[in-house]
């Protein structure tokens, strides 16, 4: 312990933030000079498993399962409360994962008091239904990276951005396109955006359209976008390419997409055109028993490829891979256009026949390959 205790501060603050906070917290019972050492530590995090209660049973009924779970949120809001009351240093990293209701008064006040405090670098809130965030949220002016899992939020019609955010996470978020565009376009430095949020909020129709909506993302390198949320801003015709290439894209990732909907191949072609730098592509592809008939695609041709090249493409990665024409078009394409491609994982749907998935495989080895050193994996 005295080896440990001769460290330098930031190196036991760093040892603390690896340790739960209750475990943390425990660590000021070991000697004086511990005493104070944890109420130091930049990152808190506090997820709701983790406070335990014990019970009689190991399947207690429903109405001690409610008490219990008011019990174990009294326990949580409580330790936030005390942590932040003693909290003495400036807190960078700020995480909470629990369940909760669309409304959580306690919680709001923890989000003011630490908008207030305005030091939080990295705000990861992580919910199992949709709690509406307080408009406190956009009081974070330092944050760098936001992650916000089952929430709620609303527009913010003074909000001026967050202007040193890098990194947006959204999950199963529901937001409106107006206050989409208005985040996007208020954080210049957004470098990774990962979206995959509910579509019908998206369906208030507005008039912006898929250039506005990656007119808001001038320096992204990482891009993981569901194809539903592209497919609300591409009601009208799809341009052939952006007015402004994003340069900077190296990684895009497209959930969900569908390449028999008439939105799909279209809106495929217009980022890859767009994105001259691109290194890796990868595409989920959603089964498509759900698109209907007057939206599906008669041809799995691209009309007009003489201008793609991508010429630092090195890795292709498709999921749930159909047997059909539009998806080996696309690898061929991408084959024939890409010169350094080195690694081409495509992971089959499930209900593909082992003989289906030979013949796929024997197609993609005879096809045109621009790289003579890509490598097929089926």
């Amino acid at each position: 312990m005295d080896m440990i205790s001769k460290l330098p501060p930031n190196i036991i603050e760093t040892v603390l933030c690896f340790l739960p906070i209750q475990e943390a917290a425990r660590t000021s019972i070991l000697s004086r000079e511990w005493r104070y050492h944890w109420i130091k530590i930049p990152k808190l995090v506090f997820i709701e498993d983790t406070f335990q209660v014990s019970t009689g049973s190991a399947e207690p009924p429903f109405t001690s399962q409610t008490i219990d779970q008011l019990i174990k949120r009294r326990k949580l809001f409580n330790a936030i409360y005390q942590v932040l009351f003693m909290h003495r240093d400036p807190i960078h990293e700020f995480t909470l994962s629990m369940v909760t209701n669309a409304t959580c008064f306690e919680f709001d006040r923890i989000m003011l008091h630490l908008s207030q405090r305005n030091t939080v670098k990295k705000l990861k809130l992580e919910f199992i239904s949709g709690y509406k965030l307080p408009s406190s949220i956009f009081s974070f002016h330092r944050l760098t990276d936001l992650h916000l899992t089952g929430c709620d939020l609303d527009n913010e019609p003074t909000f001026n951005g967050f202007g040193n955010l890098a990194s947006l996470y959204f999950q199963e978020v529901m937001v409106c396109r107006k206050t989409l565009l208005h985040l996007l376009s208020s954080c210049p430095l957004l470098k990774s955006v990962y979206l995959n949020i509910d579509n019908s909020a998206l369906q208030d129709g507005d008039g912006s359209t898929v250039i506005n909506l990656f007119q808001c993302l001038p320096v992204i390198e990482n891009l993981s976008i569901g194809f539903g949320i592209i497919e609300c801003f591409a009601q009208d015709e799809i341009p052939q390419a952006l007015p402004i290439a994003l340069v900077h894209l190296k990684y895009l990732c497209i959930k969900d997409i569908c390449f028999i909907h008439n939105c799909g191949l279209p809106i495929l072609i217009l980022l890859i055109k767009s994105s001259p730098n691109l290194e890796k592509l990868k595409l989920e592809i959603l089964d498509d028993s759900w698109v209907d008939i007057s939206e599906r695609r008669d041809s799995s041709t691209v009309e007009d490829d003489s201008d793609i090249w991508l010429e630092h493409l090195n890795e292709l990665e498709i999921v749930n891979m159909i047997y059909r024409n539009f998806e080996l078009d696309f690898v061929k394409l991408i084959l024939a256009k890409s010169p350094v491609l080195k690694k081409v994982r495509i992971f089959l749907y499930n209900e593909v026949a082992k003989d289906e998935a030979l013949h796929i495989s024997g197609i993609l080895k005879q096809s045109p390959h621009a790289s003579p050193v890509v490598r097929s994996y089926c």
